[in-house]
């Protein structure tokens, strides 16, 4: 049986099309896992941005704990 001419061109671009669509694909998943690792890194960066802010706010407020634990009981200047 001799091979069909259409029916080869068909396959081929149908083919050609197949294999655009999973190239196109392959390069927009890269783009998205390259966007989700850059977000990831953020999130890392915002998380220890977190960490060293609660750090901060915690030694704030001991030193105001401190500074009122000193003025209890201290008798208001009188002029």
């Amino acid at each position: 049986m001799p091979e069909d001419p259409i029916a080869h061109s068909e396959l081929a671009a149908l083919t050609r099309r197949f294999e655009e669509v999973a190239e196109k694909h392959d390069r927009e998943f890269g783009i998205i896992k390259s966007d989700l690792t850059a977000v990831r890194l953020q999130v890392g960066n915002l998380d220890q941005k977190v960490e060293a802010l609660d750090k901060k706010i915690d030694r704030n407020q001991a030193q105001i704990i401190e500074l009122l634990t000193q003025l209890v009981g201290q008798r208001p200047n009188v002029g």
